[in-house]
């Protein structure tokens, strides 16, 4: 049942394709950056199959370095789909709800979480 859950979204959301990503939009990004990680892991986990590293101890470290800036942005689209669903009427027990928190209490705190994080980056607090 938890998988369903989790599908749920992804297939309603499937219906957005119309939409393209511009190149330079944050999850244009973090779809190029998602799909160089999971190259990676495939690479480390695989090898060459003569026992070779097709990965390098220098790749681990470059993929180390993606995750602070995805960070970011997974961060900085979140905060705009909560304004968002707060612009078109959503109680936060609504957000916290498809969030998969137990409280509205959390979900804004959550969300004031995000904003502070993002504008201390924003300072270079961060």
């Amino acid at each position: 049942m938890a998988d369903d859950t989790r599908l749920e979204p992804r297939n309603r959301l499937a219906g957005l394709t119309d939409h393209p990503l511009p190149d330079g939009a944050p999850a244009h990004a973090l779809q190029q950056d998602s799909a160089l990680l999971g190259r990676l892991l495939a690479g480390a986990a695989h090898g060459d199959g003569a026992g070779e590293r097709t990965v390098s101890d220098e790749d681990v470290a470059a993929a180390l370095g993606l995750f602070e800036e995805m960070r970011t942005a997974l961060d900085r689209m979140e905060a705009q789909v909560v304004i968002e669903a707060r612009r078109r009427g959503l109680e936060w027990r609504e957000i916290a709800r498809h969030q998969g928190m137990k409280s509205s209490q959390a979900a804004s705190q959550r969300y004031q979480r995000l904003v502070t994080r993002l504008e201390e980056i924003r300072q270079g607090i961060r």
